[in-house]
């Protein structure tokens, strides 16, 4: 949007945890990093020195945590930098955080942003996500009236206003906002549309994106729109979104019996639930779900006093997770890294 820009996350560049080998807590410079790490961190400053020149800005850095502190730090002294601050014409707040520092919100299930967005990714790209109008009109391309399918090539107002609502609201709220841009584009192209009250569903979403189909000047005039509604439409639709909603209400529970009992009895109540693959329905948790738990428990519990009843809770669980993920039949990327 005009006032943020979200950059996905580098998978290979990850914070040193601190232990025998690795680096202390201290403040650590780009010297005391190992040699794959700091090879990571100057091909990051060289990309964003190159993403602000493209931009004409001259940044103020904030960092949150050891490894952030190194990269501003570097980013500070890159001499290519120092001479693209001193001609830039635009000013960003750029700020950089750790991930190990927050697990817990990476690891939570809430749905407080409707820019979860679940539905396919385009080839190549991160970000961009995939919408199909061709089930709503009969023109094969729609190519020279914008990229379709790409819910970031919104150039009309209305639409640019939706996508920041889709930023700014909540989920419940957004959706009610999507449904009021588009009767106000159906109303203005003169269809048929007939408003509706209280609780906005995806189907009644599709039935008002419906009224435009095969109507080339009506789609041509709010594609940008229609392809954020479609794609908040297949969100809204997908399967993992009752999942999603079944996680976080387990997430809370969970929160709920950690402030009231200790850890051991969490993980006794977690152990039940893990199941090997020829046992589980699809509304069962899989291995990789449980993993997440595990790391939104131990992140927001903080300091646990060890002793032996919680040694032998964390050995089943242990023993539990093993085996169920030694019965997967096809293991997905992320179990075959663990193995």
């Amino acid at each position: 949007s005009a006032e943020l820009c979200l950059l996905p996350a580098l998978a290979a560049l990850f914070p040193p945890l601190p232990g025998p080998g690795g680096p202390s807590s201290a403040e650590v410079g780009l010297g005391a990093l190992p040699a794959e790490l700091r090879a990571a961190v100057r091909a990051l400053v060289g990309n964003l020195d190159a993403l602000f020149t493209a931009l004409g800005l001259r940044e103020e850095s904030f960092a949150v945590g050891t490894l952030s502190r190194v990269i501003a730090a570097e980013l500070a002294s890159y001499a290519p930098a120092r001479n693209r601050r001193r001609m830039a014409t635009n000013k960003a707040s750029v700020i950089f955080v750790d991930r190990t520092l927050d697990l817990a919100g990476n690891s939570v299930h809430g749905s407080n942003c409707a820019l979860w967005i679940t539905v396919k990714r385009f080839p190549v790209y991160l970000l961009a996500t995939v919408t199909y109008l061709n089930r709503y009109t009969s023109v094969y391309t729609l190519s020279y009236i914008c990229m379709p399918g790409c819910i970031s090539l919104c150039i009309d107002p209305a639409a640019q206003a939706l996508w920041e609502s889709f930023m700014n609201f909540k989920q419940k709220e957004a959706v009610m906002e999507a449904r009021r841009h588009l009767v106000e584009a159906a109303s203005r192209e003169n269809l048929p549309i007939k408003m509706s009250m209280g609780e906005v569903t995806p189907e009644q979403l599709s039935s008002y994106i419906q009224l435009f189909r095969n109507n080339l000047k009506a789609l041509e005039n709010h594609c940008g729109l229609l392809q954020l509604v479609l794609a908040m439409v297949q969100t809204l639709k997908h399967s993992q979104t009752s999942k999603w909603d079944s996680f976080l209400a387990f997430e809370r529970l969970l929160l709920q019996t950690i402030g009231e009992s200790e850890m051991p009895s969490v993980l006794n109540q977690l152990l039940p639930m893990i199941r090997s693959y020829n046992k589980r329905t699809k509304d069962d948790y899989t291995c990789e779900d449980f993993l997440v738990l595990l790391v939104y428990m131990y992140s927001v519990v903080g300091e646990i006093e060890s002793g032996k009843e919680l040694d032998i809770a964390e050995e089943k669980v242990k023993k539990a997770l093993v085996k169920a993920i030694c019965d997967e039949p096809e293991p997905s990327p992320v179990l075959q890294k663990i193995t």
